[in-house]
């Protein structure tokens, strides 16, 4: 019964801020391809805003699990909201630790859950796409998951850190081609470079699509 007032919960709350995305910010999404029934997978996603996580959980059709820090609980109505959506909320001690963050990503996929990740390690500062953090490939390589590359054009524009509202900016997520790697590369540590360099590139040519 509580599994199904959560799926309820989360498909209103899902509804209603994709609504609010769609006509304040005239949000639309773009996909490369089909996204499939049957596979899961770590979303790898840009991040130059708080909105990121929610726009990226409300246009990805399923719910996505990801770690949140724990500030964005203490608003009980964007905290319900998030929760929602999927978010986890994490201390900042606890996401210091590199390790423990890993892990709890590898937990929740294993658990049966699309994950989302930010690999820029933080948010942007000009909103340009920063340098990637190895993370996404070690939780890769030990899940063999393929990693579906996605861009959002816009958030930094209408609430760059540190703002307080949201302006009525155009936003626009488009969700890449998956990539998907041979065993062989997923089990040496020479693929982990193989994995960031892919996603490096994914990445690059979605944020060069404007």
């Amino acid at each position: 019964m509580k599994t199904e007032q959560n799926k309820v919960f989360y498909a209103i709350v899902r509804n209603f801020l994709k609504l609010l995305l769609i006509i304040w910010n005239r949000c639309t999404s773009r996909w490369h391809f089909k996204l499939p029934k049957d596979e899961r997978f770590i979303v790898a996603c840009n991040h130059a805003s708080n909105l990121d996580p929610v726009i990226v959980g409300c246009f990805f059709p399923r719910r996505l699990r990801y770690f949140a820090k724990e500030e964005l609980f203490t608003n009980w109505l964007f905290g319900a909201c998030i929760r929602a959506l999927g978010a986890v909320p994490v201390s900042r001690q606890n996401n210091a630790s590199a390790a423990g963050a890993l892990k709890g990503f590898m937990k929740l996929y294993q658990e049966g859950s699309d994950v989302l990740i930010f690999p820029e390690g933080g948010r942007t500062l000009d909103g340009k796409l920063q340098p990637l953090e190895g993370g996404v490939a070690v939780i890769a390589s030990h899940t063999h998951a393929p990693i579906l590359p996605a861009f959002i054009h816009g958030s930094f524009r209408s609430m760059p850190p540190g703002a307080a509202f949201i302006k009525p900016t155009k936003l626009r997520i488009t969700f890449g081609e998956p990539l998907r790697f041979s065993d062989e590369v997923y089990a040496s540590k020479e693929g982990r470079k193989i994995i960031m360099d892919s996603l490096n590139d994914a990445m690059k040519k979605l944020e060069a699509e404007g």
